[in-house]
């Protein structure tokens, strides 16, 4: 799927399916004849797309194709992604906590965004910006920031993925103001009185500046993920919101497709009627070959000669975990 992608192909993402998530008996037998992997490691999603796709992966300017995606427009500047996060202190280290997965009130984005915008601007030099559900910073002269969203870091020492050598102290400066500037404001203070985190941090991620458009041989995209969106703009290929259903999509698609569920669906009713309209569009022959991306890290290979694999019933990826 490079050049010329296969056509009879579908990669899907789809929600969580490991620790017995999914209960059809039938499923779980018809997954289990696929070829099972997992990821050791969380990915950033575009990755794991273009990897399946052979497409090219950007060196840089994530924030700014994610800005494309969101307006159908190329910015023409230099952007920063800034996400809401949580640093955790512990006892010889700090733990990130993406807040985007847990939820951060749009009203609350805009009041910390605005404030910093207030604090820290003022010179010229730093603007911030928030758009739908995504923060940006701008800046007159670029700098250095994490190639990774804060999702892929969820858990995790951020140390380690954070910029280091020429270019990382305006970062690392940057970012002492933007925690010195949140810590005591009234949004934060509310969200501790209500038992949550707060969001003591913006991870700045992705920077750069967006790729000319050019023409590339891309299946039709279903996603709402804006960064996917901009993507696929950027190679002038076909993206629409997710319509809600594989038949759906199969319906608006001549030949293969690229779909996603939304990113904070995890009903494992989704999964399951996902499932069962693949292997139907499979098994009539719509569809030659599945490429199931899990978002746990899960990624199945399908082809329908796997059906003669009888003794396979069950996975240890997907059976339940029991508790000792």
């Amino acid at each position: 799927m490079n050049t010329s992608y296969d056509k009879n192909t579908a990669v899907v993402v789809l929600p969580p399916v490991r620790n017995g998530r999914l209960q059809n008996a039938g499923l779980r037998a018809w997954l289990a004849r696929s070829d099972l992997t997992c990821e050791p490691e969380p990915v950033e999603l575009l990755a794991r797309v273009c990897g399946e796709l052979g497409q090219p992966y950007p060196e840089q300017g994530f924030a700014a194709l994610r800005m494309w995606g969101q307006t159908s427009d190329r910015p023409t500047n230099w952007i920063s992604a800034a996400d809401p996060v949580y640093l955790e202190p512990r006892l010889d280290h700090l733990c990130l906590h993406a807040l985007r997965r847990v939820g951060v009130k749009p009203k609350d984005m805009r009041a910390l965004i605005d404030h910093l915008q207030d604090t820290l601007s003022a010179g010229g030099e730093f603007g911030f910006a928030r758009l739908g559900s995504y923060s940006y910073v701008s800046a007159q002269q670029p700098f250095a920031t994490a190639s990774v969203p804060a999702y892929v870091v969820d858990q995790q020492v951020p140390n380690d993925y954070l910029p280091s050598g020429d270019g990382a102290d305006r970062h690392r400066n940057l970012q002492s103001e933007i925690e010195m500037a949140l810590h005591d404001h009234d949004v934060n203070q509310a969200r501790v009185g209500r038992g949550e985190q707060p969001v003591n941090s913006l991870w700045l991620w992705g920077a750069g500046v967006a790729p000319q458009q050019t023409t590339r041989a891309q299946p039709p995209l279903f996603s709402d993920d804006a960064l996917l969106t901009g993507y696929w703009y950027s190679g002038t290929g076909v993206a629409e919101p997710w319509l809600g259903n594989i038949a759906a999509c199969l319906d608006e698609s001549v030949a293969g497709f690229i779909a996603e569920t939304p990113e904070f669906d995890n009903d494992p009713g989704l999964l399951e009627r996902c499932l069962l309209e693949l292997r139907a569009a499979l098994r009539s022959k719509r569809l030659n070959r599945l490429i199931l991306l899990f978002r746990d890290g899960v990624r199945a290979d399908v082809v329908r000669s796997q059906a003669l694999r009888v003794w396979r019933r069950d996975d240890a990826l997907l059976a339940e975990v029991k508790s000792q």
